[in-house]
């Protein structure tokens, strides 16, 4: 597998995610955020994911460590690819986070590049890459 490139210097745009929640929670995280304890509701949420995912970071370690994911943000340019094309390579994909596949990146290109993909996050690629894989990707 590649290895981790850094991080570009463009953030990565969050994702966005809808949850429900109860009427009594709300109003609980409504009351910490007029109390100053919150900036704003979804303060209060990311803070809630980040202490829930820091109590189970051996777990997710010991889980990136048998799953040989790539744990962070990964970026697959077309040099990349073609230099595995160049090596006979087909490549198994495995990224906990964000898996970024260049907008130049062809359809064809990744079929023949790309064995397998697995991404526990988020996938950034053009639509027609992202349909090109459909079927290479794993749960």
């Amino acid at each position: 597998m590649p290895a981790l490139r850094p991080a570009s210097s463009a953030k990565p745009v969050d994702e966005k995610i809808t949850i429900n929640v109860g009427f009594v929670d709300l109003g609980q995280i409504d009351l910490l955020v007029q109390e100053g304890f919150y900036a704003n509701r979804s303060d209060l949420i990311r803070t809630a994911i980040r202490n829930q995912i820091a109590a189970h970071a051996e777990a997710v370690k010991q889980v990136v460590s048998r799953r040989t994911l790539v744990l962070g943000i990964h970026h697959l340019t077309v040099a990349e690819l073609e230099a595995a094309r160049a090596r006979h390579e087909s490549l198994d994909v495995r990224v906990l986070g964000l898996l970024s596949i260049a907008p130049d990146v062809t359809p064809e290109l990744a079929l023949q590049t790309i064995n397998s993909l697995v991404v526990l996050g988020s996938l950034h690629a053009t639509p027609a890459v992202k349909a090109a894989l459909a079927e290479r990707m794993k749960p």
